[in-house]
């Protein structure tokens, strides 16, 4: 088996400082074998991390829609912001990327989804995240991972890490895949390791994000 962190972030994201080589050495000192780098609506600080590292790296990307955030892997064209989500869905389809769906019912952040319009996409993705160590209740997972099994969709585990040290705080364990197709035949398949990051953890985030604003 091999172990995945499905999400997280380098400093092509507005609120990470992370660079590729950092995540990648402690992905590695972990002994994490794939790492689905999801920056904010961008794939370049992927493809600079999978230009490091091709057999670590997979390149993913964390979409804003205009109703929440969607979050794929195998991604080989990065999808603009602010799309609707059937338009974000149909461009990710395009490129056979593998489909899962950002920390959905987490109420304190922009990318959360209302129950209705998580349904309306439901048949069109592949997962939905039902662990997200960022998530700061523990209610927003529980009921992302009661949704999952209502309505039988498969979960996805991630660390939503933005700082190097938090890589590896949620995983999947999966059989060996290659490619999205693959991800799609083993997902169900998965076990999952996960740990809860607590509050102190965003202030990384904050900072990067005031620090970029500085920077303009």
């Amino acid at each position: 088996m091999i172990n995945l962190e499905f999400h997280c972030h380098t400093h092509a994201s507005k609120d990470s400082l992370t660079l590729p080589a950092d995540l990648i050495s402690a992905a590695r000192r972990k002994r994490i074998d794939r790492v689905v780098v999801t920056d904010h609506n961008s794939i370049a600080g992927a493809r600079e991390a999978q230009a490091i590292d091709p057999e670590l790296i997979i390149i993913g990307e964390e979409i804003m829609t205009t109703q929440g955030e969607i979050l794929a892997a195998f991604v080989q064209e990065e999808i603009p912001a602010r799309l609707t989500p059937l338009e974000t869905i149909r461009l990710l389809k395009e490129q056979g990327a593998f489909i899962s769906v950002s920390h959905p019912f987490d109420e304190l952040r922009e990318g959360g989804w209302l129950e209705k319009d998580l349904l309306e996409i439901l048949p069109f993705v592949d997962a939905i995240e039902i662990y997200n160590s960022r998530c700061m209740f523990p209610r927003f997972n529980r009921r992302a991972e009661a949704f999952a099994r209502k309505y039988n969709i498969a979960g996805t585990v991630g660390s939503d890490a933005h700082a190097a040290f938090e890589v590896g705080r949620s995983l999947l364990l999966l059989d060996q895949f290659t490619d999205a197709e693959g991800l799609r035949k083993v997902i169900r398949g998965a076990k999952m390791q996960v740990k809860w990051s607590p509050w102190w953890f965003h202030l990384t985030s904050r900072y990067a994000s005031m620090k970029k604003k500085l920077k303009t």
